[in-house]
């Protein structure tokens, strides 16, 4: 697990050698507190799972097999899919890329295994299906199978595609029976050492800041890397899956989204290498990630409506594929 602390640090021969405003301080000693910014504390809290459905969802959480890692199942959605499964990823700076990337594909595995009617226990050991797993089993298309993400989650969509693409080389045997039908990019972490005109000339929001971009994607990255790498560059991205068989992606873009031409240039990079990515800009003056600020959405008809339209967005993507 992390060593990760959410206390003040008082520790007088602890020294802070990095700090991302408002979020996040490494010490010398490596650990880190995770800090909360005002007026962002709605946006942070973890929902425990509940079985009693609301707006017809239930959430449930399952270990993977053998590893320490978590995933949470909702059960029947606004998007008119059978369930969702979010991976509780292990976290930067503790642990770098390629750490992300591996707990994706662990999940992909543990789909695979509930959609062949098995699971397993912390002993590796195989046993019954708890019920929530049964009934995913039971209504998923495991041929179906759709990646999501946003902001850096949105770059582990594409990297968690091509780790499965390169390690089955088209054959689909590594999975199957699941098969990745598509993936949506929501707003995702792309950047490059050279700053972009999206950088410099739109202006910060809650979710994002140009100290962000620089320090967060640093810490992300494995050490001796930057910004400049096929994790985050949207051009060397794409180069890097040009022979790999790639599912078609759902590209959304905000208009004031810092990160607005990166993401549009990652976008033309995949056209380049005969990828299919659909790139679709929520207009107007919505900035990252703006669906996730539900006072917005409730409170500011733009947002609202933008918000809208990403949904419908999405769920036509999924139609299509």
């Amino acid at each position: 697990m992390p060593s990760t602390t959410t206390a003040p640090e008082t520790d007088p021969s602890k020294t802070v050698v990095e700090e991302i405003t408002g979020w996040l301080r490494l010490y010398s000693d490596g650990t880190v507190e995770r800090l909360t910014p005002p007026g962002a504390e709605p946006f942070t809290v973890t929902v425990p799972p509940y079985t009693e459905p609301r707006n017809g969802v239930t959430v449930h959480d399952s270990i993977v097999g053998s590893l320490p890692q978590l995933l949470r199942a909702s059960l029947t959605t606004k998007l008119d899919v059978a369930g969702i499964v979010s991976v509780f990823l292990p976290l930067a700076p503790e642990h770098r890329l390629p750490a992300a990337i591996d707990a994706g594909h662990a999940a992909l595995l543990w789909l695979r295994d509930v959609a062949c009617g098995e699971d397993e226990n912390n002993n590796g050991a195989a046993h019954h299906l708890d019920p929530a797993v049964e009934r995913l089993r039971d209504e998923a298309d495991f041929a179906r199978v759709f990646l999501i993400g946003d902001s850096s989650g949105g770059n582990l969509v594409h990297l968690v595609a091509a780790h499965a693409a390169a390690k089955d080389d088209g054959a689909g045997a590594d999975l199957h029976p699941v098969r990745l039908a598509g993936g949506v990019l929501l707003n995702p972490g792309f950047a490059r050492e050279d700053k972009s005109r999206s950088e410099l000339e739109n202006p910060p929001s809650l979710f994002l800041t140009e100290e962000m971009v620089d320090k967060l994607l640093a810490l992300g990255v494995p050490l001796g890397m930057n910004k400049d790498s096929p994790y985050t560059s949207p051009s060397l991205a794409a180069e890097a899956v040009a022979r790999l068989h790639m599912p078609p992606m759902l590209l959304m873009v905000a208009e004031k989204d810092l990160l607005h031409d990166p993401q549009v240039e990652y976008g033309e990079a995949m056209a380049r290498v005969g990828k299919t990515v659909e790139t679709v800009v929520s207009r107007g003056a919505v900035a990252h990630v703006f669906y996730l600020n539900f006072f917005a959405v409730e409170s500011d008809p733009l947002t609202a409506e933008r918000t809208r339209e990403l949904i419908d967005t999405i769920k036509t993507f999924i139609d299509r594929y």
